[in-house]
């Protein structure tokens, strides 16, 4: 390796070996670890790279490769998941990206969907191409996750039942109420579904409409009597809206939700 580095120009040797010290997504300390810099002149040599073309800035101190050829390395961004640490963080993979993930959805998304605590002006955004969906959430929230590997990089997904009622709580962030109930009777199936860990999460996450969607749908699902009985004895005051995005034009007085005419005729009294 070093006899590689001794062939190439001062500068991009130095950032080649930045790179082989660094993960997916190169940060400042980065640099001052591998070059021996103080952070100053290490957050110069960012710029310095950036300005030349060798890097991308993809958030507040973070960069990634520019171009495959132009640095020697085989690594490419070629997953958006590992930015996910490095320009939202606090934050997690969820939603229909979670489910996706879990194989609860065969369907495909062209966007990665991100709970975050920090302030979301942007609900839409994207980053080196990539588009992302963000929310923002409560640190308190910040359970039932867990860390797995992109390339080099460790990321917060929300585990398999936490992005159940996730899409509960949010059925936008599950690509809509039919997909969610699509990938509730998916979770159902699995050999490792636990009704218990779903009614914990729900009383954590303290948004009543969580019970009332779950238990709406479940009991209009195979295999989702239990569960259905489980979040009957949890419903709070008021109504709810089945999918905020859509018109609740009946209101199903067991589950106090208001659905569109087309859900309450299809089922639930």
């Amino acid at each position: 390796m070093e006899k590689v580095i001794s062939n190439l120009p001062k500068g991009r040797a130095q950032l080649v070996r930045v790179l082989a010290k660094a993960r997916d997504v190169i940060r400042v300390d980065d640099v001052v670890e591998s070059l021996q810099l103080d952070r100053i002149a290490a957050a110069q040599r960012l710029s310095r790279w950036t300005g030349q073309g060798w890097l991308r800035r993809v958030g507040r101190g973070a960069y990634v490769p520019a171009a495959l050829e132009t640095l020697d390395t085989e690594r490419v961004l070629d997953d958006p998941w590992v930015l996910v640490p490095a320009l939202f963080a606090p934050a997690y993979v969820g939603g229909r990206t979670a489910a996706e993930h879990w194989d609860l959805t065969e369907q495909i998304f062209k966007d990665v969907v991100v709970l975050t605590t920090q302030a979301v002006r942007e609900k839409h955004q994207v980053r080196q191409g990539m588009p992302f969906s963000l929310k923002h959430v409560d640190e308190k929230t910040l359970f039932g996750l867990v860390t797995i590997w992109r390339r080099q990089t460790r990321v917060f997904v929300s585990d398999v039942h936490r992005t159940v009622i996730d899409m509960m709580d949010d059925p936008q962030m599950g690509g809509g109420i039919q997909h969610v109930g699509d990938c509730l009777a998916a979770y159902l199936r699995r050999d490792d579904k636990d009704e218990t860990k779903l009614i914990e999460y729900a009383k954590r996450l303290g948004n009543g409409a969580v019970f009332k969607r779950l238990g709406f749908l479940a009991e209009r699902t195979e295999g989702g009597a239990n569960l259905a009985e489980y979040c009957a004895q949890h419903l709070s005051g008021g109504h709810a809206q089945l999918d905020p995005a859509q018109p609740g034009d009946r209101v199903v007085t067991r589950w106090r939700l208001r659905v569109p005419a087309t859900w309450a005729r299809e089922g639930s009294p």
